[in-house]
C-alpha cells in the first residue's frame, strides 16, 4: 500500500500536517501518503520479506535468542544473517553529528506482480544536498512473479538538515508508478 500512496490531498495539493501549524507534512509525519485503495489493488511491484528477515533485525540489534523466541513464539530462527536493512520500500539514512561525507547502500528485491514483459525506469527526486545512485536504473521482467533486485547510494555531507526524496519505478507501459520516499536524518541518541 505504500508505494501506491498519494502524498498529495483531495485538491492535489501537498498533505499538511496538522500538528506542525499547517506545514507541508514530511514522510516523518505522514508516511508514504494517502492510501489509494484501487492502486493498491494492482500495485505493479511488491517488496517481499518473510519472518526470518524480521528476526535478522532483531539480531542485527543484539537480542538474544531467548527475546526473539518471545517475539516471534518460535525456535525456527537463527541470526546467521543479522541485517539492519529490511527489504522495505522505503529509505532512511542516518548520520552522526561530526561525520563529514557519508555513503549510504540500500538494497532491495521487487516482485513485479503486474504484466507479462514489464519494463520499470528509476525516477529520483535527491534530498537535498544528497546524491542519489540507482543500480540498474532499469528493471526488467520478463514475466509475472519475476524478482528483480537494485541498490540505492546516498551520499551526503552531514549538515544538521532533516532533507526528503523519493524513488518512484515508472512502468513504461505508463500503468504503474512505484513510490518510496527517501529520508536523510542526523541520528538522535536518546539517553536512558
Amino acid at each position: 500500500m505504500m508505494t501506491t500512496a498519494n502524498p498529495l490531498d483531495n485538491t492535489l495539493s501537498p498533505i499538511r500536517d496538522n500538528g506542525y501549524n499547517l506545514a507541508v507534512a514530511t514522510p516523518l509525519s505522514m508516511g508514504a501518503g494517502q492510501i489509494d485503495p484501487n492502486r493498491a489493488l494492482d500495485p505493479g511491484l511488491v517488496y517481499d520479506a518473510a519472518p526470518q528477515d524480521y528476526a535478522n533485525i532483531l539480531c542485527s540489534i543484539n537480542y538474544t535468542a531467548s527475546q526473539i523466541m518471545t517475539i516471534t513464539r518460535s525456535k525456527g530462527y537463527n541470526c546467521s544473517n543479522p541485517s539492519s536493512d529490511l527489504n522495505y520500500p522505503s529509505f532512511i539514512a542516518l548520520y552522526n553529528e561530526e561525520a563529514g561525507v557519508l555513503i549510504h547502500k540500500f538494497e532491495r528485491t521487487v516482485t513485479n506482480v503486474g504484466y507479462n514483459g514489464a519494463t520499470y525506469n528509476a525516477n529520483v527526486t535527491a534530498p537535498e544536498g544528497t546524491t542519489v545512485t540507482v543500480s540498474p536504473e532499469t528493471l526488467v521482467f520478463g514475466k509475472t512473479y519475476d524478482k528483480r533486485s537494485y541498490s540505492l547510494t546516498i551520499k551526503y555531507r552531514s549538515s544538521n538538515l532533516i532533507t526528503f526524496g523519493s524513488i518512484v519505478w515508472v512502468e513504461e507501459k505508463g500503468k504503474h508508478t512505484v513510490r518510496s520516499p527517501i529520508v536523510v536524518a542526523q541520528r538522535v541518541e536518546i539517553s536512558s
